[in-house]
């Protein structure tokens, strides 16, 4: 009974509040009905919507500019004279140097702002766009690529902070899953252009590239039109004089001898969150290609559809995320997607495979609607650039051999497929996949339930890192007390809506 007992608070979210004898009292936050998404769409004003749509839009073309290159994994592996395993390396590449870029624009952001570092971060990421479609060398382009990386890694915690500090909390579950489905939206405009325009342009596989460049580009010009994030600069406010720098050096110590625990969790969680989603998606087209005799163009409806259920399942994982919990949502979502991979993978006709590859894709992103929200809630609230960027891209330098492992275990194996009425061997990636995949879905499903949740905990009430406010603000990652005169005047501003004078934190 005991052992059930701790069981059950381990799944509970608990609000403490102190009373006017500075008693302590926690009781179980109750999980709230579900109500209308129209009700919580609602709750937002033009500013919550520029804010987010901005790093909507980042997140979308940063997924978009990284896809250009598993897009054109053939057409690629045909210009250098190289294998496709050989071209896969630029994705692993890719991956292992996001972590870099998390590290250096997170802590640009939790500094000197979101606006200014996104700006710089975008034109970084146009300007490589173009590098990449004139390497006219097998070395050029890996390495063109691996500086993509870098400036890649720096957009999701720049996005993710802006986007969700301005949100109400009761709309977070919900934008933090169409959030989070910005990178699906950018691989299905890649591919929709991949099928579109690719073929019928002289430049054959650099318009992705170019396209991207000029899309990135004016995303970056468009955040120009707006201001910095309210709650960043009121935040800003409350810093004492000093040295800016070494002040939030020391939070930054701080944080990391008290929570290094919740970053060890936070990193393998997102291993395994990468490994899932680049295990299903990067090699998609190849599969599909290779592994199944399609043509590029029925490869690429495949990818457009699937992307089609990855949106949808995104943005429902993430509205029920905020009602029956961010882990439980999460064990869901894997479990459901084990289930579909027969479907994904066994068929030989398009459409059966198609309805796989939805119900598949959707399952891997109603989990990954989840972690923009998840990962904000559990950082140090002064640490929200930073630690869900550093922690996402950590595990993406994990993750990042996942394309190539993939590659190389599927052409290692080969199976007989029918193309064009003709028996022919082909890399067997169908199997490599589905164990794949099976593996990561129960490696997320049981991190996700061993770890900690902080639904609804008020994280753009904090003071910004530096602040000098002291260990219990920023190391214990609670969130600073406000009067009710404090939270009028932050909601006015555009922050959080219906706050309470609490500090939600999960029992450890």
């Amino acid at each position: 009974m005991a052992t059930w007992q701790r069981v059950k608070d381990h799944f509970e979210t608990f609000e403490i509040t102190i009373d006017s004898n500075g008693h302590t009292h926690k009781r179980p936050i109750p999980r709230p009905k579900v109500p209308n998404p129209w009700h919580v769409i609602r709750l937002l004003n033009w500013k919550h919507w520029v804010y987010f749509l901005v790093g909507f839009a980042a997140w979308t073309m940063d997924g978009y500019d990284f896809h250009t290159v598993s897009l054109s994994v053939s057409r690629l592996a045909e210009f250098y004279g190289k294998p496709r395993a050989d071209i896969s390396q630029s994705i692993t590449f890719t991956l292992l140097f996001r972590s870099v870029g998390a590290a250096v624009f997170g802590i640009a952001g939790d500094m000197y702002g979101r606006k200014w570092p996104l700006f710089v971060n975008l034109m970084i990421i146009a300007v490589l766009q173009v590098g990449t479609a004139y390497a006219d060398s097998f070395k050029v382009f890996l390495a063109v690529r691996s500086l993509f990386g870098i400036a890649m890694g720096g957009i999701w915690g720049l996005a993710a902070s802006m986007s969700l500090e301005n949100m109400p909390v009761e709309a977070r579950g919900l934008f933090s899953g169409i959030l989070q489905q910005g990178y699906a939206l950018g691989y299905l405009l890649g591919a929709v252009f991949n099928l579109t325009v690719v073929p019928h342009s002289p430049h054959s596989f650099r318009a992705l590239f170019y396209i991207g460049a000029a899309l990135t580009a004016l995303v970056a010009c468009t955040r120009l039109f707006f201001p910095e994030s309210q709650q960043f600069l009121e935040a800003q406010r409350n810093r004492e004089n000093g040295s800016h720098a070494a002040a939030f050096m020391k939070d930054a110590k701080k944080v990391l001898r008290m929570h290094w625990r919740r970053c060890l969790y936070a990193v393998v969680l997102m291993s395994g969150f990468n490994f899932m989603s680049h295990t299903s998606q990067d090699m998609y087209p190849t599969y599909m290609q290779q592994g199944k005799g399609f043509s590029p163009s029925k490869a690429t409806l495949a990818t457009l559809i699937a992307k089609v259920g990855a949106l949808i399942g995104g943005t429902i994982g993430g509205y029920y995320s905020q009602f029956w919990g961010r882990r439980l949502t999460i064990m869901v979502s894997c479990v459901l997607g084990i289930c579909f991979i027969p479907l994904w993978v066994l068929p030989t006709g398009l459409a059966p495979l198609i309805m796989g590859s939805f119900f598949v894709e959707g399952f891997v992103q109603a989990a990954w609607g989840v972690v923009p929200v998840h990962l904000a809630e559990l950082s140090p609230p002064a640490f929200r650039a930073a630690f869900p960027g550093i922690t996402y891209q950590l595990g993406n330098m994990i993750s990042s051999p996942a394309a190539q492992i993939l590659t190389t275990v599927a052409e290692s194996l080969k199976k007989q497929v029918t193309v064009n009425g003709v028996r022919v061997e082909r890399p067997d990636y169908g199997t490599t996949q589905a164990i794949m995949m099976a593996i990561i879905f129960t490696w997320v499903g049981v991190w996700a339930a061993i770890g900690k949740e902080e639904r609804g905990a008020h994280f753009e009430l904090a003071a910004a890192a530096g602040s000098g406010s002291g260990e219990g603000e920023v190391g214990k990652g609670v969130v600073e007390m406000h009067t009710p005169t404090e939270v009028m005047d932050l909601e006015k501003k555009g922050g959080a809506e219906h706050v309470e004078d609490v500090a939600v934190e999960q029992r450890r």
